[in-house]
């Protein structure tokens, strides 16, 4: 169900619990600013989560609060997955969902790397 990205972090969601190793991922980057695991439903050939270490809501949260240092580590971790996966040359997709009307369900950034197949239309229509 979507959250409602203006509220307080709340560090009981998954994902914090899995940065703290509470719930095991199956992890394939990690640096003093990311986290990158495997999904456990995956949508594409390879869909990857990366979330930051940090304790933001969401994208909007991130931007707001975040030092630049955090953003810098936080986008260069994605682009690291990404040509770590091979995913660079046949091409991925990054997707952020915030908030209610963007399908944000947990109350933790995260960006979706999706790649390995062609992958359609942005948004079904």
């Amino acid at each position: 169900m979507p959250i409602d990205a203006t509220l307080l972090y709340d560090p009981a969601n998954i994902f914090a619990r899995i940065l703290r190793d509470e719930i095991p991922s199956t992890r394939v980057y990690e640096d003093e600013w990311a986290v990158a695991f495997h999904d456990i439903a995956p949508q594409a050939a390879t869909h990857i989560l990366i979330i930051p270490r940090g304790a933001y809501v969401s994208w909007d949260d991130f931007s707001a609060r975040a030092s630049a240092a955090e953003i810098a580590g936080f986008v260069r971790a994605v682009g690291a997955v990404a040509r770590a996966q091979g995913l660079v040359v046949p091409g991925y997709r990054l997707l952020a969902n915030t908030g209610q009307h963007g399908g944000q369900e947990v109350p933790h950034l995260h960006v979706h790397l999706f790649g390995g197949q062609p992958l359609g239309p942005m948004l079904a229509r």
